[in-house]
């Protein structure tokens, strides 16, 4: 029997493995698909406290997402790194307002400051920012926080997990609750998805961490349960890094529906986004809504020198936020739903926690197995994450692209000199090596043509055509190293390529859109 079986593979599941197998709980972890499939791999990249939420008056969010953002820091540093933010001001008012705030915001952050803000002139701004429109800048607040790649932080703590003892299955899908003669949650009954074989599991509690899926689970173990979520799309386009030509990012803090803007460089490239539009439905890939997209570029042409076409876009991407469902029947607007995170007891033996951000993983994990322990009388050492460094976690900042590994790179460059062949480019727009493919079909639990294109090397959320380029030769040496036939490779490609097709953006083929919540 199982201490704790946590459904979900995202950042707050994967935390919660971590947390409780450091704490000496038997843990094992399932999740439909792969590692941060949904929400957890599709964020903004950021880590960050969260400016706008200092402008709501969240004071105690900020503040525990700023000491939050420190401590990932300094326990990943080989994936998280300070950024220089800057907010072009087009008049004096705006000077004075955002520098009094970010002020604040570093004073809250205290020994976990990343840097103070400043103001800078307007021609310092253009010299640091030379693809943002000139007429009518008055100058720039210059902010620090902080940068990821969400993905590859998720998979390290996979890793770490494991190494902390902790069992992690993704492609591994829960299909019932078991549950014993006094209606209690006693487990999990799991289909092996790519095996086709079920199992059942015991444990002594079962947390809930499925994002936008905590419903489903919720309505296994009572059919009539009111919902708790309200998913909220974020889309992100991406550009070449060129329309803003620098290494600093842009916030532009109040865009035409009273929201914030971001523009981050990211692998080379420009990430821009996101929106934030209340939907009635969820899905495992959610799809942009043309709307949106025409919000972020005309957004972003508004500040550019440079005015991005739909031509220009190399990916677009949705990620589906799992927010508190509001109570009051006018809650539509997602400016009415909750950021924070909500942990409760939804059955006896089973806990629910949901909501929160990537910043404040660690925390969530940490509140939440507390609660279990309390709520199953586990015995359990006290938490320890504050401290623990992530599988990776070293002292290298350099602009090598292997360096995202960490302590890993020495592995990769090893396998690359051990074994010739696998030193080649998978494209020559690109600098990933084929060893890369096999190292993470090796070490990082690695599955699939997606899993690799989308989630290890980030290709598909860079340049979907680009990742389609690319998916013969990822099939082919993963077909080589699991040992499958041609056709496992054949059908590979087409589901790669069926998939990468709705990260192409063709404002004329979105048709089918999904269900707005209206407000």
């Amino acid at each position: 029997m199982w201490d704790i079986i946590i459904i979900g593979g995202g950042a707050t599941g994967l935390g919660t493995a971590l947390d409780a197998t450091t704490r000496g709980l038997k843990t094992l972890l399932v999740e439909q698909s792969d590692f941060a499939k949904g929400t957890s791999s599709r964020s903004t990249k950021l880590v960050h406290g969260g400016v706008r939420y200092l402008a709501q008056g969240d004071i105690g969010l900020v503040k525990h997402a700023l000491r939050e953002r420190g401590l990932l820091q300094q326990n990943a540093n080989h994936l998280v790194n300070k950024e220089e933010f800057i907010i072009p001001c087009y008049d004096w008012f705006s000077v004075v307002k955002y520098l009094t705030g970010l002020t604040l915001y570093d004073w809250l952050a205290g020994k976990f400051s990343f840097g103070k803000s400043k103001y800078f002139s307007k021609k310092e701004t253009l010299a640091i920012m030379p693809g943002i429109k000139q007429q009518g800048l008055k100058g720039s607040i210059r902010y620090y926080d902080g940068k990821f790649d969400d993905a590859r932080l998720a998979i390290n703590i996979a890793q770490t997990a494991k190494e902390n003892g902790a069992t992690l299955c993704n492609y591994t899908k829960v299909v019932s609750l078991l549950k014993n003669s006094n209606n209690e949650v006693t487990g999990v009954e799991i289909l092996d998805t790519i095996t086709g074989e079920t199992s059942k599991q015991s444990a002594k509690v079962v947390i809930n961490a499925t994002g936008v899926f905590v419903d489903d689970i919720l309505q296994m173990n009572n059919p009539q349960s009111k919902k708790l979520v309200r998913p909220s799309q974020g889309v992100h386009v991406v550009l070449d890094k060129h329309f803003l030509n620098s290494e600093s990012a842009l916030m532009i803090p109040k865009t035409s529906d009273g929201r914030v803007l971001f523009a981050v460089p990211w692998h080379q490239h420009l990430l821009v986004g996101t929106t934030d539009t209340p939907l009635n439905e969820h899905s495992l890939e959610p799809r942009a809504l043309k709307e949106e997209v025409d919000f972020i570029m005309a957004t972003a042409s508004a500040y550019f020198t440079k005015k991005p076409k739909e031509k220009d876009i190399l990916s677009v991407f949705s990620g589906l936020r799992p927010l508190a469902a509001p109570t009051n029947a006018d809650g539509d607007s997602t400016k009415e739903i909750s950021r924070d995170h909500k942990l409760m007891v939804s059955a006896k033996g089973l806990l629910t926690i949901t909501g929160g951000k990537w910043t404040t993983y660690r925390r969530m994990a940490e509140e939440t197995v507390d609660l279990a322990i309390n709520h199953a009388n586990l015995h359990a050492t006290p938490c320890i994450t504050k401290g623990l460094k992530i599988h990776g976690c070293n002292n290298v900042r350099g602009d090598h692209h292997l360096d995202i590994y960490g302590t890993d790179r020495k592995n990769i460059e090893a396998l690359a000199l051990n074994e010739p062949e696998l030193n080649e480019k998978l494209h020559p727009h690109f600098p990933y090596l084929e060893a890369e493919v096999v190292w993470s079909a090796r070490n990082e639990m690695a599955e699939t043509v997606e899993d690799i294109l989308s989630r290890r090397l980030r290709v598909l959320f860079i340049d979907a055509h680009a990742a389609k380029e690319m998916a013969p030769k990822v099939a082919s040496l993963l077909a080589k190293e699991f040992k499958q036939q041609i056709s496992w490779e054949k059908d590979q490609i087409n589901i790669f390529n069926n998939l990468a097709n709705g990260y192409i953006y063709q404002s004329e083929l979105i048709e089918e859109e999904p269900t707005v919540a209206k407000s």
